[in-house]
């Protein structure tokens, strides 16, 4: 009755609500989860306690780290450490002379004494050059045109990288020296070709030998550099004479004299020295502080034999060997510019009024000394050699006073030839060359030249 008063919403409410709890009623949940629970409490596994192992008085501490404590061991035998293996390393080469005898061959080698007789034989023939001349660049081009590359030219002289290398001056034999990463150095007469006499190999260096030339008034010695010291090849006494060794790392050497008694050798850590050979000892006679912090390359004037060139980072100077002394020098003259490392410098060979510098900054750039230094061209060249090829080189023609020679990463693989105004007059170049030439050298007299690579060997053109 009370229902009466209420709205018809409010009254349909009340309805469905007694209907669903009939509903829900009739269908006896709370009966169906009383005997779920019984079910799943009869299925549960008992649970145990794991019982715990009974203690044995007998059993023995654990052991705990000594050096977690730290403890000294007491009366522990220590462990035999291993030695790391060590790489293997190539035998130092001893002080002071050694004999010419090739690597990996007895003394009495017919082959060497052939090689060694040769070498000899054409060093007493004169070869004074007071009749050289320059021919014109016309004439000269012809002749670079004609010079040509073959198989049997090309000869692996030395194990490693080719770093250096010399020519022998004598017109009727080409005999080539050449010295590598390791320390060896290669003599290889051209003309007898692939036979055994051909070519040897001698240890006189344990480091890079990185500079070599023929004595200019005696071509049966041989003087090269390595790090550590600069010897002289004797073919007449067969050995190899030690004639400076420093603890700082030699560079680079060139002979002050024509009769090659002095030298000015340069530093890595840019100093140079001055080597006297007619002086007993090994020691230098002075050594300078040029202001470098690393001197790659020295070059002596061809003329005024006092003044020489020293190239270094971005440095590139002249200096008067007369006013050396051991700190505070100054140079004459200075090459500005360059705005990476440089790589070598060196003179024109008859006069001496031009300078070719290799830079890394991918440029050859040709001075004019007379001229207050003035750049007469910059020539855009690649450089970028990396740590697996030798840097680039830019050596003048010794025949031709206005032509240069340097490497080239062009393909196909070639050597180019520059003339002193930034023009290319020729690229050397074959089918059987198939790697980079680094470093090259061209003969005084005749048109020969002759290239090394990365792997030791030398291509003759």
């Amino acid at each position: 009755d009370g229902d009466s008063q209420l709205s018809a919403y409010e009254r349909k409410r009340l309805k469905n609500i007694t209907e669903n709890a009939k509903f829900f009623a009739a269908l006896k949940l709370h009966e169906s989860a009383a005997r779920l629970n019984q079910l799943t409490t009869k299925r549960r596994s008992p649970i145990t306690k794991r019982a715990k192992p009974k203690k044995v008085e007998d059993e023995p501490a654990p052991r705990r780290s000594m050096r977690l404590l730290r403890v000294e061991p007491v009366d522990v035998p220590l462990l035999e450490s291993f030695a790391r293996p060590v790489p293997e390393e190539y035998p130092q080469v001893p002080a002071g002379p050694l004999p010419m005898v090739p690597e990996d061959q007895a003394e009495n080698s017919k082959w060497t004494e052939t090689l060694l007789s040769t070498w000899m034989r054409i060093s007493e023939v004169n070869t004074d050059h007071a009749d050289w001349c320059t021919p014109d660049i016309k004439r000269y081009q012809e002749s670079l045109s004609s010079m040509v590359l073959s198989e049997e030219n090309i000869r692996k002289v030395v194990k490693a990288r080719v770093c250096s290398m010399a020519i022998h001056p004598s017109q009727s034999t080409i005999l080539v020296a050449a010295g590598d990463k390791l320390g060896h150095v290669g003599l290889w007469n051209v003309v007898s070709g692939w036979s055994e006499e051909g070519a040897h190999t001698f240890i006189p260096h344990s480091f890079q030998v990185s500079c070599m030339h023929f004595s200019p008034c005696n071509p049966a010695h041989l003087l090269s550099l390595s790090s550590d010291t600069l010897r002289c090849a004797d073919v007449t006494r067969a050995v190899f004479d030690e004639i400076c060794r420093s603890e700082k790392n030699f560079s680079c050497f060139d002979f002050l004299e024509e009769n090659a008694c002095t030298a000015i050798v340069s530093h890595w850590d840019g100093a140079v020295a001055v080597v006297d050979r007619r002086t007993p000892g090994v020691s230098s006679e002075l050594s300078a502080d040029i202001g470098f912090s690393r001197t790659r390359t020295v070059h002596v004037h061809p003329v005024n034999k006092h003044y020489f060139l020293a190239a270094g980072l971005v440095n590139v100077c002249v200096f008067d060997v007369r006013y050396l002394k051991a700190k505070g020098n100054k140079p004459l003259s200075s090459l500005t510019g360059h705005t990476k490392s440089v790589a070598s410098a060196y003179f024109s060979p008859v006069t001496g009024s031009r300078v070719v510098t290799v830079c890394a900054d991918d440029r050859l750039s040709r001075w004019d000394i007379n001229d207050n230094l003035h750049v007469l061209f910059p020539c855009r060249h690649n450089n970028n050699t990396g740590r697996w090829l030798t840097r680039f080189r830019a050596i003048w023609d010794p025949k031709q006073e206005h032509c240069f020679l340097v490497g080239s990463l062009a393909q196909p693989r070639q050597i180019q030839v520059f003339q002193d105004t930034g023009a290319l007059l020729h690229s050397y170049s074959a089918e059987c060359l198939t790697s980079v030439c680094s470093i090259n050298v061209v003969h005084p007299r005749q048109n020969i030249l002759v290239g090394g690579n990365s792997s030791g060997r030398l291509h003759v053109f």
